[in-house]
């Protein structure tokens, strides 16, 4: 006799605090640790509870200061603990950076293999919450660039939950980042208990014949909303991927949708220049160049740092956009 599997439908955030939850209680050596984690939740609120639960050598409250806590989270890391440290917003990860790029994704070269750093760098990031300046970058593209750091971008709680416990069980540091439009705009059904989705799978939102859309994070859903209103004025369907993982890249899935469309669109919120749409046509060049219809589309953020909460709209890809988007590529 087979016992169903519980489901709850959850909120993103939701779904990410009860992906730590599963994992502390699994397993003795993970930590969360970060500023305003323990007493206070974290700043949206994505620790609550697991204070309470599992006591504050396990959730640990850290003193205002990105390098301390990623340098700490380092040699937790190298001497057997997994860490999942917070920053609180992506904006603030620049004073550890250092520690990221020369001592976490090093170590395992560093040491020819005796010691690997086990950690999670969560993350909140994106524009659309009208937060101040340097809480709504977008920057991606810097931690692509890293070797032995893997960057995974959750868009739906169900996701999110999968991907954060593979994070967490992976050797290898991981950026994990949350898009903030994203914590509480929809509810999925989400398991109850353990399960992980494999780092470096794209998922098909949706299947289409006539142009690929290759998107992740916040702008997923507004995809989507485009896509169906698109798709009610004509007659092209369009297949959407949300890559979930940005390094490394599941240039398989790229490859296989754009050789059956023949055309392509990238969205992403990050300015455009330097931004992963750059990846995303460099493997489609490599794999797919044979097979284009049409020059490769982007719809992107514009190269200014994002601009006060009043002009977010204005800033952030919108639906006309990724029309407009679509509409070129198959009119070529």
């Amino acid at each position: 006799m087979t016992t169903a599997i519980q489901v709850r439908k959850l909120t993103m955030v939701q779904a990410i605090t009860d992906a730590m939850k599963t994992m502390l209680e699994e397993d003795e050596s993970v930590l969360v640790l970060g500023e305003d984690v323990g007493t206070n939740g974290g700043v949206f609120r994505a620790t609550e509870g697991l204070l309470e639960t599992f006591g504050e050598d396990r959730v640990i409250d850290t003193p205002l200061a990105e390098s301390a806590i990623m340098g700490t989270s380092i040699g937790l890391a190298v001497n057997g603990f997994r860490p999942v440290l917070e920053m609180q917003f992506l904006g603030f990860i620049y004073p550890a950076f250092n520690q990221l790029i020369t001592h976490a994704t090093r170590m395992r070269q560093r040491s020819m293999g005796r010691y690997t750093v086990p950690m999670v760098i969560r993350a909140p990031y994106g524009a659309g919450v009208k937060a101040p300046e340097i809480h709504s970058d977008s920057v991606e593209a810097l931690f692509t660039h890293i070797p032995g750091l893997k960057v995974v971008v959750p868009s739906n709680a169900y996701d999110a939950k999968g991907l954060l416990i593979a994070s967490i069980e992976d050797p290898d540091p991981v950026l994990f980042l949350e898009p903030m439009r994203s914590y509480r705009s929809s509810r999925r059904e989400v398991p109850e208990g353990k399960y992980a989705i494999e780092i470096g799978k794209a998922d098909y939102v949706k299947k289409g014949e006539d142009v690929s859309i290759f998107t992740w994070g916040a702008m997923v859903p507004d995809t989507v909303k485009a896509v169906e209103h698109f798709e009610r004025e004509h007659k092209a369907t369009c297949e959407i991927i949300d890559l979930r993982t940005l390094y490394p890249l599941d240039k398989e899935t790229i490859e296989t949708s754009v050789n059956k469309t023949g055309r392509a669109v990238i969205v992403h919120e990050a300015p455009s220049s330097g931004g992963v749409n750059g990846d995303i046509l460099s493997v489609i060049n490599d794999t797919s160049f044979f097979y284009l219809k049409a020059p490769i589309q982007k719809v992107t953020g514009f190269d200014t740092p994002v601009p006060v909460y009043s002009l977010e709209q204005e800033y952030l890809p919108s639906s006309e956009k990724i029309i407009h988007a679509i509409n070129t590529a198959l009119s070529y």
